[in-house]
């Protein structure tokens, strides 16, 4: 283990969030399930595009069956077995309970009732999860097949199930680590498909920055509700933590640069003591759910 993170030099994880970047599914005895709400678990989904297969699983809000008539926003995660079920995420019991908290917040109307779509991750993690190709490491660049995947076979196949509001305006990414990076790299590149992106813990430092340029590349700023936090402890030392601060930081003030304004489509928040892993990012949920759907008074 410890010759694994030797070689891939990854500073911003300790050694189980850097094993999630390279096997999908789990590695240790198997979890009671800790799903709370009606989830759907369509069978697995093929890609054409990218000539694989994954689970997708589907969390529908409350009084979903009773209003026939109604449509509803959807938010799409990254890393979807690691989101709603113990059973199923990497390090089991760890999960981020977006189902427990999208249930609590709806009934307290606090957040638009909306449909979260969880997408598996593959093998082929780190290369669908990054814009660009990682010299050093030599992996990375096909977000752009897996974007395509997203727009041109997912979202058509979720909006043709479920009652969805088709439009940016209702739809998210979300995702961590490199999922954080997949979620405003795609938002940005399909501003009329997703409105919402949730950047988690991500990994600035992939690519030498790329995604911060990439911003920095835009044309002009977009119509798009940013959330971007990162944890003060994700890193080996506590250098490796502040440089993981520092890159965040530097993508934050590259959106600002560009036109976003902070406490307004954009927000943007160090959470203290949090590392990288499955219960800092539950213990966020909450926040990012409130700030990117809120309801609608």
């Amino acid at each position: 283990m410890k010759v694994l993170h030797e070689w891939l030099g990854f500073r911003t994880f300790r050694v189980p969030a850097l094993l999630l970047l390279f096997f999908s599914g789990h590695a240790f005895a198997q979890q009671p399930h800790s799903l709370t709400g009606d989830i759907r678990a369509p069978k697995s989904f093929h890609s054409n595009i990218l000539k694989n297969d994954r689970d997708v699983i589907v969390y529908l809000p409350p009084g979903y069956e009773t209003s026939k008539s109604r449509r509803y926003p959807v938010l799409y995660v990254h890393d979807g077995q690691n989101i709603f079920d113990g059973a199923t995420s990497f390090i089991p019991g760890q999960e981020w309970r977006i189902d427990e908290t999208a249930e609590r917040l709806i009934v307290a109307g606090k957040i638009e009732p909306l449909i979260v779509v969880g997408v598996y991750n593959t093998k082929d993690r780190i290369d669908e999860y990054t814009p660009a190709r990682d010299a050093k490491y030599k992996m990375g660049g096909k977000a752009d097949l897996y974007g395509r995947m997203l727009v041109e076979e997912l979202k058509p196949f979720i909006d043709s199930q479920y009652r969805t509001k088709h439009d940016a305006k209702h739809t998210g990414l979300m995702g961590s680590s490199l999922g954080g990076l997949a979620s405003l790299y795609l938002a940005l590149k399909y501003p009329r498909v997703f409105g919402h992106a949730g950047v988690v813990s991500p990994s600035v430092w992939f690519a030498d920055k790329h995604m911060v340029h990439y911003v920095e590349s835009l044309p002009k700023k977009l119509n798009i509700r940013i959330w971007i936090d990162i944890g003060t402890k994700e890193g080996r030392t506590p250098e490796e933590a502040q440089q993981s601060v520092a890159d965040a930081r530097l993508l934050r003030d590259a959106l600002v640069r560009k036109g976003w304004t902070s406490g307004k489509d954009l927000n943007y928040f160090e959470a203290a003591g949090a590392e990288h892993n499955e219960a800092a990012w539950a213990a966020r949920v909450e926040a990012i759910l409130a700030f990117l759907f809120p309801r609608k008074m």
